[in-house]
């Protein structure tokens, strides 16, 4: 059985608008699984800082993980599959800046 955790995360740079924005505040929940369409919190190769991604397909390789702005940052179409055990955490809530809280909206674009 694994443990849950809540935690939080500010989100930087522009990759994942327009569903979020550079200093956004978002609760995860650590070590919770994935499912296709959920925002995810990944940890990315060559040393990149944590990312926020949104999950797109699961296969043996891991997760294929895209952001939602395609004119901004980094995602599996540059880097491949993430593993699974570098898949961190979901994004259940986004709590600041209060006019724009609540469960994330859907991908821009249906997946």
């Amino acid at each position: 059985m694994r443990l849950l955790r809540w935690g939080r995360v500010v989100v930087a740079g522009r990759s994942m608008e327009p569903t979020l924005r550079a200093g956004d505040r978002l609760l995860v929940r650590w070590s919770a699984p994935a499912a296709r369409g959920d925002v995810v919190v990944v940890r990315l190769p060559d040393g990149r800082p944590l990312s926020v991604k949104r999950a797109i397909h699961h296969d043996a390789s891991g997760w294929w993980v895209e952001r939602d702005n395609p004119a901004e940052g980094v995602d599996s179409w540059a880097l491949g599959a993430v593993a699974d055990r570098d898949v961190l955490g979901v994004v259940r809530w986004r709590y600041r800046p209060l006019r724009r809280a609540g469960r994330l909206p859907p991908p821009p674009v249906p997946l």
